[in-house]
């Protein structure tokens, strides 16, 4: 089995990272202001069946996006572990070719994220402006992927998907992996007619895959009913071929421990037949992650 989604982070040469002065969605987070290595990871994910994971990038100062590749790949090279990278790079500027090629020596480099996702609360936003994923110059440079064989692992809320639906369809060549299914925070009935119309829409796009995971980002826990249902309701919309499972380690681990939110996970999917089950934790991943 696969953790699509994890991060490992070094702190202590990150002051920033985390830091008080930026409030985070996911809440009050003193219990992972440190150091989260490695050996924690795999400690973590003792005795749940998972065999292999993919580190997405963690927000190290943009300049050092070629720094933390660097560092997780030897993270790799030591242990083992992880065994697909997702980088960073900016794809705003004129040309992003150069930042890729300083990370295409990496043999572990599968994909990048951008982190597009803005929103009317401040305290969600994270993008300089909404329509990011609608920019001519951003849709050119995520289409240049295409030359490095690489995947977009995309960030968005619910009021850009329109907008994201226009980039993957820009992109035809480029696998769209849509970050926490899309990141539903509005769990009021409009709020989830929305989220499933835009879930809709970019399902409709051949190349758009998506994660299960965060889904304790807006409520702060781990919760199986919730879980259960965002699965149920990202299957029917998808279909399993197109989900896989990611921890979003340690955020979780504010709230949860890897052994129970994983059992959440599997708990979620035990109605679906064992052909879905493993696509959604395993088969998705290995296929778009190259793993």
């Amino acid at each position: 089995m696969i953790d699509a989604h994890h991060h490992i982070w070094l702190q202590k040469d990150l002051p920033w990272l985390l830091g008080p002065e930026q409030p985070r969605i996911f809440g009050p987070h003193a219990t992972i202001k440190r150091d989260y290595l490695i050996d924690e990871y795999l400690a973590d994910i003792a005795g749940t069946g998972i065999e292999k994971s993919v580190y997405v990038q963690a927000n190290w100062a943009p300049n050092w996006a070629a720094d933390e590749v660097a560092w997780v790949q030897s993270v790799a090279d030591a242990h083992g572990w992880p065994h697909g990278i997702v980088g960073y790079a900016d794809f705003t500027v004129a040309d992003v070719r150069p930042q890729l090629d300083r990370l295409k020596k990496y043999p572990l480099m599968r994909g990048i994220r951008q982190q597009f996702h803005w929103h009317e609360n401040p305290l969600y936003r994270f993008a300089a402006r909404p329509d990011l994923p609608a920019d001519p110059v951003v849709q050119k440079n995520v289409a240049r992927l295409a030359e490095y064989g690489w995947s977009f692992d995309l960030q968005v809320f619910t009021s850009q998907m329109a907008n994201a639906d226009k980039l993957a369809a820009a992109c035809p060549e480029i696998t769209f992996i849509l970050q926490h299914a899309g990141m539903l925070e509005d769990t009021s009935p409009a709020g989830w007619q929305a989220w499933r119309a835009g879930m809709r829409r970019l399902a409709k796009q051949p190349n758009v895959v998506t994660k299960l995971s965060a889904f304790g980002t807006f409520i702060h826990r781990n919760d199986p009913d919730f879980i259960a249902e965002m699965i149920a309701e990202t299957v029917k919309i998808f279909g399993a071929k197109r989900c896989m499972f990611g921890s979003n380690f340690p955020i979780e681990k504010i709230w949860t421990s890897y052994t129970d939110l994983f059992a959440a996970f599997r708990a979620g999917t035990e109605s679906l037949p064992k052909t879905q089950q493993k696509a959604i934790f395993n088969d998705t991943a290995a296929r778009v992650y190259r793993l």
